[in-house]
């Protein structure tokens, strides 16, 4: 404890949005999709921005006014019901997309985004922006307040998951169920560090329906056809501000660090118990007390 230093004014769950983002809160642009369209283009769309700031897709009736959204949830669920390849094609977005699109404001605090979010279980909302649309909130953003936090907070203290496996002769019809009966978007292929997700099998969705047309049920798709990526596998016991902006410079932000496995959600939840570093705390480490104008390593006295 420094008692020269100024005590922490709020938590960032006591935060507005706007405060906690300022001027790149409505940075991003959502992605829309008109609610006509097949859901083949919304598949092929969901690879590009799955797991990204944008995360879903934003879904606009004919007047421009968003009415839904559609991500990798809403796809796997019709997948698994409708796995054949002319159900791609025969069904409109507006048929499976989920109409419980969260609206937010500057004036919202994260702690109640969060309870909304957790009820739910999908990490998406919307915010107005100044170019007349919306802009995207998702839980990726929120790593950029976790580089901003002034926190001993190391991730080997982060609440450890059970991570869940599959075989590599399992099909999809096995993957995505395993999915929905553990409420998680990602599996690691056992005893590997090799990770399957909702994005990586729409992926293959998308490319069997351009390059296998002799494929029909796409449930039946084995998982050694699928190309798996890499799991980044963290070493060091990171502090919190160092694995966020780790994570943010990743292109699908998924870490394991010895048997926690962290996402961008894992990292809200964590951040509703932190506060943001004031801009001189940022600039430098070393402080001065005021008293006898000695020098300190903040670093230091914290830990």
């Amino acid at each position: 404890m420094r008692p020269w230093m100024s005590s922490p004014k709020q938590t960032i769950s006591e935060q507005t949005l706007d405060e906690i983002f300022s001027e790149t809160l409505t940075e991003t642009p959502c992605v829309y999709l008109n609610e006509e369209r097949d859901v083949h283009v919304a598949t092929e769309m969901c690879v590009q921005y799955l797991e990204s700031i944008v995360d879903s897709i934003v879904i606009r009736n004919n007047e421009l006014k968003p009415i839904g959204m559609l991500g990798g949830y809403d796809l796997l669920n019709f997948l698994r019901l409708n796995p054949s390849r002319d159900a791609q094609y025969d069904t409109k977005v507006n048929q499976i997309m989920s109409k419980n699109l969260l609206f937010v404001n500057k004036t919202t605090l994260f702690e109640d985004l969060m309870k909304k979010w957790t009820e739910s279980r999908r990490a998406f909302a919307i915010i107005p922006n100044k170019f007349q649309g919306h802009s995207p909130i998702s839980a990726r953003k929120f790593l950029d307040a976790g580089i901003r936090c002034k926190t001993n907070t190391r991730i080997s203290s982060l609440p450890k998951k059970k991570m869940i496996t599959f075989h590599s002769d399992d099909t999809l019809h096995d993957i995505i169920n395993l999915m929905f009966e553990n409420k998680t978007r990602k599996l690691v292929l056992e005893y590997s560090n090799q990770f399957i997700s909702d994005r990586i099998i729409l992926k293959e969705i998308s490319k069997t329906l351009k390059i296998h047309p002799d494929v029909t049920d796409f449930l039946e798709i084995p998982a050694s056809q699928i190309q798996l990526e890499d799991v980044e596998v963290e070493k060091e016991d990171l502090l919190l501000n160092q694995i966020c902006e780790k994570m943010l410079q990743m292109e699908h932000s998924y870490v394991i660090y010895k048997d926690i496995s962290i996402t961008p959600w894992d990292i809200c939840n964590v951040l509703m118990n932190e506060r943001l570093a004031e801009s001189y705390e940022l600039k430098s480490d070393n402080i001065t007390c005021p008293y006898c104008k000695k020098k300190f390593n903040a670093n230091q006295m914290s830990n």
